[in-house]
């Protein structure tokens, strides 16, 4: 059966269902399918929205561990030893630098069924300043022994990951944004683990993003690139460990190469990832939209922040453009040094 023949959304609902936040969806999934199945548990770190929902009606398959990341990772492995699948929940850069320790060896060293929901990924909570930014995230989950890393594209996807992700053998980490986003899938589909989502044609490049904006804003730039005549394939690569290999082996060998876009820095997350796959097995020329090498310590709106670090449509279509033009890349970046 298929992660979409599981959920209960019907086509028609699907839009109206999932205009919400992605961890509104996600606490709302979590709740139904811990109704059928007691070994369920919600471990929370005081993230709050879970009171009078989660708590109110399965009191005995909740656990609020208070502001404690450390222990909330310890006591998630302690359950998940005892054949339990426990969902631990805080934020993503106090999961990955705060209790970075306990992720690696309680949780990922032993290969425990712990599933990481992870809110406020990237700058969705740059409202907060840099405290709260999670920009390290996926290199250093990328690091981590037996770690499946999700990022889904939308609240909908964000349904089909943890309904995906309840039963998966090994731990998870799943990494959400904090406020509602646009809706790219508009109806359920097949989604599994490690499969990329073509989104959209195209034989002169691809991009490949990952995260709700990123996947938005590389559906822009295709239509840009369109308009000039340029078929932009686009790839959503939810699954950020493991990737899709034969997805990105295609697109290196059917397209002029491959744009890479995300909400984090440049260094170790989906751009090095991509980088690793294909100079291995099929050398092609990729471009890296995230974060530069830097420390954001402004406060604003995650769109405001990714626009000041770069990571906007224009700076898509400009990257997409040096793949087809040599002499495109020479004056593209000898203007941005």
């Amino acid at each position: 059966m298929t992660a979409a023949q599981e959920s209960p959304v019907s086509v028609d609902a699907w839009a109206e269902l999932y205009t919400c936040s992605a961890r509104d969806v996600q606490r709302r999934t979590l709740l139904e399918l811990a109704r059928s199945d007691e070994r369920i548990f919600c471990v929370d770190s005081d993230t709050g929205g879970f009171e009078d929902g989660f708590a109110a009606e399965l009191p005995g398959q909740y656990v609020n561990v208070g502001i404690a990341e450390a222990n909330l990772f310890g006591m998630s492995a302690g359950l998940a030893a005892s054949g339990l699948i426990p969902f631990a929940h805080t934020m993503s850069t106090f999961a990955t630098t705060r209790a970075c320790e306990q992720l690696k060896l309680d949780v990922a060293g032993n290969n425990l069924p712990v599933r990481i929901v992870a809110t406020h990924g990237g700058l969705s909570a740059g409202h907060y300043g840099p405290s709260h930014h999670a920009l390290q995230d996926l290199a250093i989950l990328r690091t981590m022994p037996h770690l499946t890393v999700l990022v889904p594209a939308d609240a909908g996807e964000t349904a089909l990951a943890v309904r995906a992700a309840a039963h998966h053998p090994g731990p998870v980490y799943i990494r959400l944004g904090r406020n509602a986003t646009p809706q790219i899938h508009r109806e359920p589909y097949a989604f599994r683990i490690g499969a990329s989502v073509q989104l959209a044609d195209g034989d002169d490049l691809t991009v490949v993003a990952t995260g709700p904006l990123p996947v938005h804003y590389a559906l822009g730039a295709r239509e840009q690139l369109a308009a000039q005549g340029i078929g932009a394939r686009v790839v959503n690569m939810h699954t950020v460990k493991p990737l899709d290999q034969p997805a990105l082996l295609r697109a290196a060998q059917e397209t002029a190469g491959i744009v890479t876009v995300e909400d984090h820095v440049v260094v170790g997350g989906l751009g090095g990832a991509v980088s690793e796959v294909v100079s291995a097995e099929h050398p092609c020329r990729v471009r890296r939209v995230g974060v530069a090498d830097r420390y954001l310590d402004t406060v604003g709106s995650e769109q405001e922040l990714l626009a000041d670090a770069g990571v906007t449509v224009d700076h898509i279509v400009a990257e997409a453009l040096t793949l087809l033009d040599p002499a495109r890349t020479d004056n593209h970046h000898t203007r941005r040094r």
